[in-house]
């Protein structure tokens, strides 16, 4: 049995689940909606303020995708209710980022600014920044793959360098220095 897909996924206060046709579950809260399409071999009950999932046999496949289709109901029900973030921080002199409705608008030392679109799902804020600290990005959403799906086209335009750690950096991240170079002994 899947230690993952056997765990019965918990319907907080506020959180409706509806299993339409086609085997689709449809979850809504206070944040918004949701909808996943499940495998027809796997069969979904909803009773008691839970959801559960049990799988025909122990197929590679059918074990496989126990777990994985009670994870992505489970991170539905919590974007639904508390929703997601992701923080990240522009390290370097003059990396700055300005935020008009869903346009992202960067300056990070290319000859150019990059503008980036945001999906309606995903909402960007810009804390107050205070002098000494770098700018950091928050983007919301119910929906983890697509607010870690932005995050990362974001973090792409200008990747952390390892020599001196400019770029951009989710908020805690370790990254991984190098020395440089050093002056020959004579």
């Amino acid at each position: 049995m899947s230690r993952i897909g056997k765990l019965p996924v918990s319907l907080p206060s506020g959180v409706s689940v509806e299993l339409l046709d086609g085997n689709v579950l449809k979850v809504k809260g206070p944040l918004g909606q949701m909808c996943q399409k499940i495998d027809p071999d796997i069969k979904v009950t909803v009773e008691d303020n839970q959801i559960k999932f049990e799988r025909p046999t122990d197929l590679p496949r059918h074990r496989s995708m126990h777990g994985l289709y009670r994870a992505l109901v489970h991170n539905m029900v919590v974007g639904v209710s508390e929703g997601f973030t992701t923080q990240q921080e522009l390290v370097g002199v003059g990396y700055r980022v300005a935020v008009q409705g869903q346009l992202l608008i960067f300056s990070l030392g290319y000859s150019h600014e990059i503008h980036l679109m945001l999906p309606d799902e995903v909402k960007a804020e810009l804390p107050d920044v205070r002098k000494g600290e770098n700018p950091r990005l928050v983007l919301k959403s119910c929906d983890k793959q697509l607010v870690g799906q932005v995050a990362a086209k974001v973090r792409s335009f200008r990747k952390p360098e390892p020599y001196k750690g400019k770029g951009i950096k989710f908020v805690g991240e370790q990254l991984r220095r190098k020395a440089g170079k050093t002056a020959s002994a004579k």
